[in-house]
């Protein structure tokens, strides 16, 4: 695989990983047992293949923690919108 599609794909898979992690604390903050246990499971898919990324090749470390920022700040970002509008 290509270098850049790699690179890609690795800050993609954080992006996702780093939305479910965010959404995993929200849900246990609600207390909602299943959809903590679901946003559990899919960080465990998500972190493997970015694991196995990085792991294997240490240039894939940037793309996870632009992946990382990026994923959180979203998710930060349209919880906080949401709670405005809600408060409407």
């Amino acid at each position: 695989m290509a270098f850049a599609a790699k690179f890609i794909l690795v800050m993609l898979a954080m992006i996702v990983a780093d939305i479910c992690w965010a959404m995993y604390f929200i849900e246990i903050d609600k207390r909602r047992v299943y959809a903590a246990g679901i946003w559990s499971a899919v960080i465990i898919i998500a972190s493997a293949f970015i694991t196995t990324s990085y792991v294997e090749d240490k240039s894939m470390v940037p793309a996870a923690a632009i992946g990382a920022f990026i994923g959180t700040a979203v998710t930060v970002y349209y919880k906080k919108k949401k709670e405005q509008n809600d408060t409407k």
